[in-house]
């Protein structure tokens, strides 16, 4: 177990020149960082940085080549995660590590129940989770399965969590990825705290202006090496960490450029289903980034599943190109030029225990078969033209794509569609989770589309981002367009926010 270190200055953690490598890839070549009690570290980095693989050898899941790694100054082997955890080391990961089926106070001690006389001692129990959620600010039914708490909730579980276990140094992969502004002021609210409390945070998220507001120092990774440390954060600016974390000078965070906006390809009139969308009436031209904005629970990606047929609606029509169109299933939008780029490329996106080319070809089977038969050499070549336009990094188009990066996966998902040549792509949240640098590459290639003609339809919580690539807006709130945005040099934020919230 961790002791306390006498005073902020002494590092709680060193990492000295971690080395590690992985078949074919040295994935951190002499990584050093510091932590000290009461401190957050923002550790950045795009994807493939060598962030994850530092957290893992932090975690116990790997163990580093060479270097040596220290806590309050002794030094320690983590050979094993229950290892990591009983040093005081704590890792909350993007995706959670709750079990969905029990409540919240089972999670909290699952592995290491309090018992009395050979007994759980439940009331104990209660006892300790009511405190440790009142001591985060936060009220949370005891007796509901976690599967049914918000995220916002789930993390607070898994924060609780921690400190069930005397944690003094909690790793914060991406926490805010899935969370509206309201729940991410309310988690930054909680590190303070735990800050005060002498509790040491490594905070990574590819959000910058978070890392810039909550980070006491910075540690920028690039290809497996430390390429910048900061200890006066008030005086980076968010393009300086870009060009420390991409290597090069970014000439504009959004790259927005303005195509001519040709005639209206898809016509939505008074489109309903139940609460969750409401009357949508909304015109979409080629050549245009229509831009839906709004809380989480808006009913943006209601809608989004509305027009790819993957709910069914209870009113209203669809035109597109001035023909009605009723998509029973995914597979008639598709077979319309309509493709989706899900929220959670995950778990809608891709089958991620198969490789990266087999997911590209799925929705292009017709294209790749021949006499029943599938052309995998037809189907290799096409796909390696988009791994080298998209600058997707992949080992072989044979790995299997749950190994790639978010950045890399995204572009997985972006290159069967670009197959298919859709003529109207809808992007929910498309650079959620992903780097600065494969952000750009993203919004380069929506560039591409609207320039050739193609309609967008994107989907975005980040506010500036929509603002940046959006030519107009839409603004959701309860399932209602509440009102549209011609996009300019005026459009703000708070003018979104505040449509959004009906201020």
């Amino acid at each position: 177990m961790i002791d306390s270190p006498a005073d902020f200055e002494t590092p709680i953690l060193e990492m000295r020149d971690i080395v590690k490598s992985f078949p074919g890839v040295k994935a951190l070549k002499g990584v050093s960082l510091e932590l000290r009690s009461g401190e957050a570290l923002g550790l950045i980095g795009e994807n493939g940085a060598g962030k994850s693989t530092l957290i893992k050898a932090l975690g116990g899941v790997h163990l580093p080549d060479s270097g040596d790694i220290r806590l309050a100054g002794r030094e320690v082997s983590l050979r094993s995660p229950s290892i990591s955890q009983s040093e005081g080391i704590a890792i909350i990961h993007q995706e959670f590590s709750l079990a969905p089926n029990l409540n919240s106070r089972e999670n909290l001690f699952l592995g290491k129940e309090k018992t009395q006389h050979g007994f759980i001692d439940y009331r104990s129990e209660e006892e300790q989770a009511r405190i440790l959620f009142e001591s985060l600010g936060m009220k949370i039914d005891l007796d509901r399965r976690c599967c049914d708490l918000t995220v916002a909730e789930q993390q607070t579980v898994e924060i609780a969590r921690a400190l069930a276990s005397d944690a003094r140094i909690i790793v914060m992969d991406e926490p805010t990825a899935a969370l509206s502004q309201q729940e991410v002021d309310k988690l930054l609210a909680i590190i303070e705290d735990l800050k005060r409390k002498g509790i040491a945070i490594i905070y990574i998220s590819h959000r910058l202006e978070e890392v810039l507001s909550l980070a006491d120092r910075i540690t920028v990774l690039r290809d497996g090496e430390t390429v910048a440390e900061e200890t006066n954060v008030s005086g980076v600016s968010k393009k300086q960490l870009i060009e420390w974390m991409v290597g090069r000078s970014l000439d504009e965070e959004f790259p927005k450029r303005n195509p001519t906006i040709g005639p209206v390809r898809l016509s939505v009139k008074g489109l309903s289903r139940g609460q969750a969308v409401q009357n949508a009436n909304f015109d979409l031209r080629g050549g245009e980034v229509l831009g839906i904005a709004g809380l989480v629970g808006s009913g943006r990606t209601e809608l989004a599943r509305l027009l790819f047929g993957a709910d069914k609606a209870d009113t209203g029509s669809v035109t597109l190109d001035g023909e009605a169109v009723e998509f029973e299933n995914p597979r008639y939008a598709i077979e319309r030029g309509i493709c989706l780029l899900t929220e959670d490329r995950k778990e809608q996106g891709l089958i991620l225990v198969h490789s990266a080319v087999e997911n590209f070809g799925l929705p292009n089977l017709k294209v790749f078969v021949r006499n029943v038969l599938l052309d995998q050499g037809k189907e290799r070549t096409a796909f390696e033209a988009y791994v080298d336009s998209l600058k997707i990094k992949v080992s072989s188009v044979s790995q299997q794509v749950g190994n790639l990066s978010g950045g890399n996966q995204q572009k997985v998902v972006l290159a069967k569609w670009l197959q298919r040549n859709a003529d109207i792509l809808i992007f929910d949240e498309p650079t959620r989770g992903i780097d600065v640098g494969a952000k750009y590459e993203i919004y380069l290639l929506i560039n591409q589309l609207v320039a050739a003609g193609k309609s967008v339809l994107l989907i975005s919580s980040e506010l500036s981002e929509v603002i940046g690539m959006s030519d107009r807006i839409l603004v959701m709130r309860e399932g209602r367009i509440q009102g549209e945005i011609e996009n300019g040099q005026g459009t703000t934020q708070e003018a979104i926010l505040s449509m959004a919230l009906d201020t």
